[in-house]
């Protein structure tokens, strides 16, 4: 049932920006999570979702709402946020770390669409959740007197269990090809799809990434948002969220919306060999681990990469923030740079695990370990297109030679 594991939100500390008490307290409230989290990790890929429990935690921190609006009680947080709690949960549980930042991410997203959309959200609950699937090419949608009718089957709604709502990416037909192709996300009530249990994967178990399915759904032109208007600078919701944060370029820096999972999940797997490298010996010849050279080369070799990842997403989201509040649009040649930046911060942080649990030895293969968690995690948010280096470099590299952009939501 959405929402079972949610618990009204009282407690949301009140203030703004990065430096700020606010800013702090979320963090703390994020890394007082860890050790619980991290108990139930296990028992999250399990259940293969969200945890009732962690759901309730989340919602009693004021975790999910951390990028949402302050007119509706949110934090307004600014967007190096989403990867720093990220950062934070993901050294407890990746899935866990994954759910929040992606339904977190959506109260950021929803700011932007049309006034009355978000008052028929936030007005009903504004603790609500919200899915979403932005694969533009699983859906179909026609205009209509008044909206669109939509229909199609989207894959990997994360969180799509514990929420109400959903934001479903689609193509928008046309009579006429030559207007050419429209990309527009809707935002659809759970009585308007079905759910299809289709989760069953290797990395981030817990995420209940399900299928989601709409047959001819009707939605209502205000429940809708172009991709264009999500490029940068003024949207349909800025009248009601002037703050710069809702005029960032969403589909530019929808890499680090997630991209702290995989910083936190890499951390978590370097403090956790280091731990054992100091205290054990080896098996075959009782050499203490931490004087192996070997050792404390991968263990620098780990930590550089982890900390130059941390080093590209945090200052890409505060240049952003920056220029957002100087009213500055990035041109494409930017916002490839943003996409390319994004993909190569976490393959960083998948080649620190794969090293990590490479230098294990078969202390990694045991399921009652969480190292062999940890490396499938990596290796499944790597698996994401978002962090797809070989699609973004593609696209940087066709930019920077002078050619058009191939990613039309940028």
């Amino acid at each position: 049932m959405a929402g079972a594991g949610r618990k009204p939100n009282a407690s949301l500390p009140s203030g703004s920006g990065t430096d700020g008490d606010v800013y702090a307290a979320m963090i703390a409230r994020a890394k007082a999570l860890i050790p619980r989290l991290r108990d139930r990790a296990a028992s999250t890929e399990e259940l293969r979702r969200l945890p009732p429990e962690t759901e309730r935690d989340l919602h009693d921190s004021g975790l999910f709402r951390i990028v949402q609006p302050k007119r509706v009680g949110g934090a307004e947080l600014d967007y190096v946020a989403l990867v720093d709690c990220a950062d934070a949960l993901g050294q407890a549980d990746a899935s866990a770390a994954w759910n929040f930042a992606n339904l977190a991410s959506h109260h950021w997203m929803l700011a932007m669409f049309d006034k009355r959309a978000q008052d028929l959200v936030w007005n009903r609950d504004p603790d609500t959740l919200i899915a979403s699937s932005f694969i533009f090419p699983a859906g179909r949608a026609r205009k209509v007197d008044g909206g669109y009718v939509l229909r199609g089957s989207w894959p990997f709604s994360s969180g799509v269990d514990s929420s109400e709502w959903n934001m479903l990416a689609s193509v928008v037909s046309s009579d006429d090809e030559a207007d050419g192709i429209e990309y527009r996300i809707f935002l659809l009530n759970r009585s308007d799809y079905r759910i299809n249990d289709t989760w069953n994967a290797t990395g981030l178990r817990g995420t209940g990434s399900n299928d989601v399915e709409v047959d001819d759904a009707f939605v209502a032109e205000s429940m809708t948002v172009a991709v264009n208007d999500l490029a940068g600078g003024p949207t349909p919701g800025s009248a009601v969220n002037p703050n710069a944060l809702y005029a960032l370029p969403v589909f530019s820096l929808f890499p680090y919306v997630l991209s702290g999972v995989a910083l936190g999940n890499a951390q978590a797997c370097l403090d956790d060999y280091v731990d054992v490298a100091r205290h054990r010996a080896s098996t075959y010849n009782r050499a203490k681990l931490g004087d192996l050279q070997s050792t404390q080369i991968k263990i620098a070799e780990a930590s550089a990469k982890i900390d130059a990842a941390r080093l590209i997403m945090r200052s890409t989201c505060i240049e952003a923030m920056t220029d957002a509040r100087r009213g500055h649009v990035p041109d494409i040649a930017v916002k490839t740079r943003l996409r390319r930046d994004g993909a190569y911060s976490v393959n960083l942080c998948t080649d620190a695990v794969s090293l990590l649990f490479a230098a294990s030895g078969a202390r990694g293969l045991f399921t009652s370990g969480v190292l062999q968690r940890q490396f499938r995690d990596a290796h499944a948010i790597n698996s994401h297109i978002a962090f797809n280096f070989d699609a973004a470099g593609t696209n940087y590299g066709r930019v920077t030679l002078g050619l058009p952009s191939e990613n039309l939501t940028l």
